[in-house]
């Protein structure tokens, strides 16, 4: 008996404990304005903790960039025994990630060793040279709008 009274407390205590739990919500997007706050350390401390902030953002986003169009392509490449014309053509052109680097599919380049130093130092300065840093709102459209622009794949006729 009292076991089963035990049994029936800790599973009321457990359901107690869930039931009262705070709701867990998505994780916030960075702002173009809090990015712009951490990069504007950079050049006067680039080992202090908000220009290693800006460092780790945008090598975590080129990093994310490259994850993602790796497992794209491998994707196509392990897909379906039919594939649609889209597919096929996707396939077909895989030559063009191994010529233009790992990041093709997202329609930058840093397939020549670009540091990354040399990279943040570009996201930096626009950052610094933007008038109105709500354009665009989020941390991941200006850093992928300012790799597209200043880091394009060429395109070359296979």
């Amino acid at each position: 008996m009292k076991q089963s009274l035990l049994g029936v407390s800790l599973l009321s205590l457990l359901l107690f404990l869930l039931l009262s739990s705070t709701t867990v919500s998505a994780v916030e997007s960075l702002t173009t304005e809090e990015l712009a706050a951490h990069c504007s350390h950079y050049e006067k401390d680039p080992q202090g903790v908000d220009a290693v902030f800006c460092i780790r953002y945008i090598q975590g986003f080129i990093d994310g960039a490259v994850a993602t169009d790796e497992l794209v392509v491998s994707n196509i490449v392990t897909g379906k025994e039919k594939e649609t014309f889209s597919e096929r053509a996707a396939r077909t052109r895989l030559g063009k990630l191994r010529l233009y680097g790992s990041t093709y599919v997202a329609d930058f380049c840093l397939n020549d060793p670009v540091k990354l130093n040399q990279v943040v130092t570009k996201i930096v300065t626009e950052l610094a040279t933007r008038k109105q840093l709500k354009e665009p709102p989020l941390a991941r459209d200006l850093v992928y709008h300012t790799l597209v622009t200043n880091y394009p794949c060429e395109k070359k006729r296979l």
